[in-house]
């Protein structure tokens, strides 16, 4: 996905060697005919998986999820962060560490949209520590539901995240792939 790493070279804040900032593209704004890409790529790569639903975490993720989801054709969940008046007690939660906001949050999807006849879809923005994914994973795995596979925006490749998720033999499937960020330079895997 060229326009994609042209968008995060163009667009992208490095703030650490282990931090970028992509609120230009994925985290406050987002600009749809990218995201539609976006989806449009996951669901090719996905298509012949049987996927009857696609799922995320709030917030970053939901809006290539849709996309995927518009894609593929079916229905989209997102585990949501923060439990209201209105949250189903009926749930699944998980306690997640979140790496760049740094802080341990509690990531709930209400019993009432995950079924063992489910095929899952994982879509995200971007994986670092890969904490909020393994929260994730925990849920589909009590839900009994399938995780199909995993795709991921932006692979930080030199976090141990998404390593850690292939390591429990998940697909994972990822648009681009950032190698480094030192010296103020974006590093992509070619």
């Amino acid at each position: 996905m060229e326009r994609l790493k042209q968008q995060i070279r163009e667009h992208g804040k490095i703030l650490s060697d282990k931090v970028l900032k992509l609120d230009a593209l994925l985290n406050h704004q987002v600009e749809p005919s990218l995201i539609m890409e976006m989806g449009q790529e996951f669901a090719r790569r996905f298509q012949g998986d049987n996927i009857t639903k696609v799922i995320t975490v709030e917030s970053s993720g939901i809006p290539v999820a849709f996309a995927t989801a518009c894609h593929l054709g079916v229905p989209m969940v997102f585990a949501k962060r923060k439990k209201t008046l209105t949250t189903d007690e009926d749930c699944y939660m998980e306690r997640v560490p979140s790496f760049t906001k740094g802080i341990v949050t509690d990531i709930m999807v209400s019993k009432s949209f995950l079924s063992p006849q489910d095929r899952l879809l994982f879509i995200d923005d971007i994986i670092a520590n890969g904490d909020a994914a393994r929260g994730l994973i925990r849920i589909i795995e009590r839900a009994e539901s399938q995780l199909a596979g995993m795709g991921i925006v932006v692979e930080k490749s030199f976090q141990k995240g998404a390593q850690t998720i292939r390591e429990q033999g998940i697909r994972l499937e990822s648009l681009v792939n950032i190698t480094g960020l030192t010296d103020g330079i974006i590093h992509f895997d070619s």
